[in-house]
């Protein structure tokens, strides 16, 4: 399967998908010193992001989370690629100071299109970003 979409933050990752149905805050829901959802009520809280692609709808809260996720790139915990719905403010940011590859407006919704554990590769160029599943 192939998606296409929009490119905010350049650069090719490939990994692991990780799915949620809900949104994502970087600030206070994912520990910045080990990479995983910590977030309460939150269906992927105790799973860990590194090197994994992130795939939810888009994500929420403080400003701060683009700082969390520049954290977890310096840590070498960052994720190896972000989809989303559609990319917020705050995860575009983290995304491009973190050198983070992001993929938002796919002509297919990523969380109703894409498994937990299938291999994702995301390359974004440009303006144009493109989602492959690998298996």
């Amino acid at each position: 399967m192939r998606l296409r979409g929009r490119a905010l933050s350049r650069g090719v990752g490939v990994g692991e998908a990780l799915v949620s149905t809900r949104p994502l805050s970087f600030f206070g829901g994912v520990d910045a010193k080990t990479g995983v959802v910590v977030e309460r009520g939150h269906p992927r809280r105790g799973a860990c992001g590194k090197g994994r692609v992130l795939v939810f709808p888009s994500g929420k809260g403080s400003t701060v989370g683009s700082w969390v996720l520049y954290e977890l790139s310096m840590r070498g915990l960052a994720p190896a690629a972000i989809v989303n719905v559609e990319a917020d403010p705050v995860v575009a940011v983290g995304c491009i100071v973190a050198r983070i590859p992001l993929v938002d407006k796919l002509d297919l919704n990523p969380v109703e299109s894409i498994r937990t554990g299938w291999l994702v590769r995301v390359a974004a160029e440009g303006r144009e970003g493109l989602v492959e599943v690998l298996s």
